[in-house]
């Protein structure tokens, strides 16, 4: 098989994932609440603290809370799809088919992703609408660049993630404790700077923390072009490394499955 030829069957499995997987999630309640209610919830009550400062900050406001839609999402729902393979029997066959496991697990993140995506919209509309807040965007083009990187940084993300939760069933035990902690660590609401100094490097070892830091900026104005555009760099650096260490992780869940035959084992 050609590089083109493999590369277009790795692109048609990972629409057939994600075609599943979005099926799939828009009949789960957890997931509808995860991405609309919360997201919305949290804008209200952050919104609701800065009473009188409201109006300078709802942006900031609409964009984290968004961050923290996409962030529950892709760790309850990416990792939840993997523990639902397992579950069922079909994880061990699955990472045996042809189509390359990552791929597939791809596919499903992506899904999960676009879904949590619609975080941002309902804050913005809910903040807007209901709440009589005009919004706008500092810097449209470099909120979109913004946008687009942080999806491909999340996949990578959520790529290790899965990974994780494929090589060892007892992670699934942590996620709500991961769900707070990237929260605070990643600055989605509030700036890292209020947390103690021995936290930052691990801010800055967060895809997230880049992401909320790049869209912030763009969206509110508040910082340069130049600030953005080392977000990016980090954003890229950062998910070229996790992709390697994913890469490396999932041949390992394959030499647990091929010679093991461990991989379903809960």
């Amino acid at each position: 098989m050609s590089p083109l030829q493999k590369l277009r069957a790795n692109l048609r499995v990972i629409f057939m994932a994600f075609e599943i997987e979005m099926r799939q999630s828009f009949t789960d309640a957890f997931v509808l609440f995860g991405i609309i209610v919360q997201p919305m919830i949290v804008a209200f009550m952050a919104l609701w603290m800065l009473k009188d400062q409201v109006a300078d900050y709802a942006i900031f406001v609409v964009v984290g809370s968004g961050m923290t839609g996409l962030w529950t999402t892709l760790l309850f729902q990416g990792g939840n799809s993997i523990t639902g393979e397992r579950w069922t029997g079909t994880l061990e066959p699955l990472s045996c088919a042809p189509a390359p496991l990552r791929v597939v697990v791809t596919g499903k993140l992506l899904a999960n992703i676009t879904q949590s995506l619609l975080s941002i919209v309902f804050c913005y509309g809910f903040i807007s609408l209901i709440m009589g807040l005009p919004l706008s965007i500092a810097e449209p083009w470099l909120f979109a660049g913004s946008i687009i990187l942080t999806i491909v940084a999340f996949i990578a993300f959520g790529l290790l993630i899965g990974s994780l939760f494929i090589l060892n069933p007892d992670v699934q035990r942590f996620q709500n404790g991961l769900e707070f902690v990237v929260y605070i660590f990643s600055g989605f609401l509030f700036p890292i700077a209020l947390l103690p100094m021995w936290t930052t490097p691990f801010s800055y070892l967060l895809t997230p923390y880049w992401a909320a830091r790049a869209l912030h900026a763009a969206s509110g104005g508040t910082g340069s072009q130049q600030e953005i555009l080392f977000c990016w760099v980090m954003l890229v650096l950062l998910t070229v490394i996790y992709a390697v260490f994913s890469k490396y992780l999932f041949r390992v869940i394959l030499k647990k499955a091929r010679e093991d035959a461990t991989l379903n084992m809960q």
